[in-house]
């Protein structure tokens, strides 16, 4: 009788050396590809706005210029305090973001809470539904009284139903059951279980979230633009967009024609542009590295184990 072999699964890590060759080209042709548009953004910005218009975009421009910066530096003050609110902002934001998450989706995962079906479509179902913008805004001016306070940017995105999946699962697949009842064991409380035993084990989905709050609480501008009317007070997205509406205004709504010819090269439009991009994306760029240790172990949440 014979009996079944299993075949010995291939070692991908010993390619043949052409092959090896090929994947490491791919490799870095790929990472070249994720990073050239920012690197060539922040050559325009740095580009002559008059060179820009004769000779249209290159990587090694025909003149340099800092225009573009100086314009947007005009603001002084505001724009450093504008930095200021979005990272007190982003750092509280993400904070109060994986503090809600956290806890909601560590109940919601445990099967002996009674409730946990409940609260559990409850969150679900506000993906699926919201109240809509005139509601929200009742309640964010008027019930709670938030015009023109900083909660009005926090408080919005603090709570992400789709989050709280992402976390729910992570919890039921990553935190086996006898590490809670051990704890329990040792005479730990619920909340001792979750702070001692559950977060170690959690850090890659919590840093993944984390990436993503920053983001969201980073990128922000609209909530800006519903809640903030105090100058102070003004976001960095929100800032960077009323300068470019200002811009616009005043080529768009110039009476003398030889006026608006004189703004039209006086301003640089397309060179500022990107500088608002290299000002609004660069400082994020240096949070990722904090993150990328636990990244790619988030991303397989929920992914079959061997």
């Amino acid at each position: 009788m014979k009996t079944a072999t299993l075949k010995k699964p291939r070692d991908f890590h010993k390619l043949p050396p052409a092959l090896n060759i090929m994947a490491h080209l791919a490799a870095g042709l790929f990472a070249i590809a994720c990073v050239f548009p920012f690197l060539f953004v922040t050559i325009i910005s740095f580009t002559d706005e008059k060179s820009l218009n004769t000779n249209g975009y290159r990587i090694i421009p025909e003149k340099w210029s800092l225009e573009a910066y100086r314009y947007l530096f005009k603001a002084g003050d505001q724009l450093l305090m504008s930095y200021g609110v979005t990272i007190l902002v982003t750092v509280v934001g993400t904070i109060v973001s994986l503090l809600l998450t956290a806890t909601f989706a560590y109940a919601i995962s445990r099967k002996s809470f009674k409730f946990r079906n409940f609260f559990g479509f409850f969150a679900f179902f506000t993906m699926l539904f919201n109240g809509g913008l005139v509601p929200t805004y009742i309640v964010m001016t008027q019930l709670l009284g938030l015009k023109d306070s900083l909660w009005a940017l926090v408080l919005p995105l603090a709570g992400n139903a789709f989050y709280i999946m992402i976390m729910r699962t992570f919890f039921s697949t990553s935190v086996p059951d006898a590490i809670i009842e051990s704890g329990k064991i040792d005479g730990a409380g619920e909340f001792g279980i979750f702070v001692k035993l559950v977060l170690p084990l959690s850090l890659p989905g919590l840093a993944t979230i984390g990436l993503f709050s920053t983001l969201g609480y980073w990128n922000d501008w609209f909530n800006a633009l519903l809640y903030i009317d105090t100058p102070s007070l003004v976001p960095l997205q929100s800032m960077l967009m009323r300068i470019e509406n200002s811009m616009q205004f005043l080529l768009q709504n110039t009476s003398n024609p030889s006026v608006g010819i004189g703004l039209l090269q006086s301003l640089p439009q397309d060179t500022s542009r990107m500088a608002m991009v290299v000002l609004a994306t660069g400082p994020i760029i240096f949070a990722y590295p904090f993150f990328q240790r636990y990244f790619i172990q988030g991303l397989t949440i929920g992914a079959v184990k061997e």
